[in-house]
């Protein structure tokens, strides 16, 4: 399936059961609750998708039963966060032959690469894979920032086409739009910045609190593109105090909670992730429940969709 690169794509948690496998009667349950707002694509495999702890069998069942659920309505994405280049190679071969339509790329892990072996990690991986490649470029977690100039050159292989901009700098989109164009499509992957980045010509947004709220952040970005935008920014006032649970470094123990108040997840996360406790933990509740008991009616957003 072509992947498009706009519209809302939610990076998903991986559930778990207590037993500290993968719950996928949950998963699926999620899943369906996504396609039924409209988003525009499934990211597996993120950090919201506890990446690092996932082993090749459950990333595996992840992309096929998530291609199995989706039934071919929207694309299925998967993340490649490796510490080697081989090992990256070796993930987009695996993505592909389990039936993934694109890759969403981190730099190389824990080495922090110079711009030159930052480049060359990309190219190797897009030299060696049809899949369509989003470049996940997020240098306050990840310490490694793909510049204009990287992307210029990464921009000769065809299959590099999106960027999941995070490096905070809003302005950033700007001179991505002045250098390139529309050749390189961006999503804004900071869930804060993302009614912002819409506005200003962002072509998509990676989102994080969508794993619990699906339809006000479909809506959100709906209504900017129709130009609706006070509408928008009504239901993002409301939202903004559930986004910023996503910059955090608990943001999956944060958002796992969310979805267990809204009834589409668990909040079992994996060791070395523990749950929430004490003040943190009902800190984080309050913003939940405040907010669910605040929860804007939403106008008719799907109609937007169809014109």
């Amino acid at each position: 399936m072509k992947v498009q690169w706009e519209g809302v794509m939610p990076a998903v948690t991986t559930k778990f059961t207590k037993d500290d496998a993968l719950d996928m009667k949950m998963f699926e349950v999620n899943i369906k609750a996504q396609l039924k707002a409209g988003v525009s694509g499934i990211i597996l495999g993120g950090t919201l998708g506890e990446a690092s702890t996932l082993t090749d069998m459950e990333k595996k069942t992840l992309i096929e039963e998530t291609v199995r659920i989706v039934e071919g309505k929207i694309p299925v994405i998967i993340n490649i966060a490796e510490q080697t280049t081989k090992g990256a190679v070796d993930a987009a071969h695996k993505a592909e032959k389990y039936g993934a339509s694109g890759l969403m790329m981190l730099p190389p892990m824990r080495y922090k690469a110079t711009d030159f072996e930052t480049i060359t990690y990309f190219k190797e991986v897009a030299k060696n894979t049809d899949l369509p490649i989003m470049i996940y470029n997020n240098p306050v977690d990840y310490k490694i920032e793909v510049s204009l100039d990287m992307f210029e050159e990464l921009l000769h292989y065809t299959n590099i086409q999106a960027v999941k901009e995070s490096t905070r700098d809003i302005s950033n989109i700007n001179r991505i739009r002045n250098r390139f164009g529309n050749r390189l499509k961006v999503l804004c992957g900071v869930d804060t910045l993302a009614l912002e980045s819409i506005l200003i010509g962002a072509d998509g947004w990676v989102a994080g609190l969508v794993c619990a709220f699906p339809e006000e952040t479909v809506a959100i970005h709906e209504l900017v593109k129709a130009g609706r935008v006070q509408e928008a920014i009504a239901i993002y006032r409301w939202f903004l105090p559930l986004l910023e649970l996503d910059i955090s470094p608990q943001l999956v123990q944060n958002i796992k909670l969310a979805e267990v108040a809204t009834g589409i997840g668990t909040e079992n996360v994996r060791a070395p992730r523990l749950p929430l406790r004490g003040d943190e933990r009902k800190r984080v509740l309050k913003i939940i429940s405040d907010s669910l008991a605040n929860r804007p009616k939403l106008p008719d957003y799907k109609s937007l969709m169809l014109c």
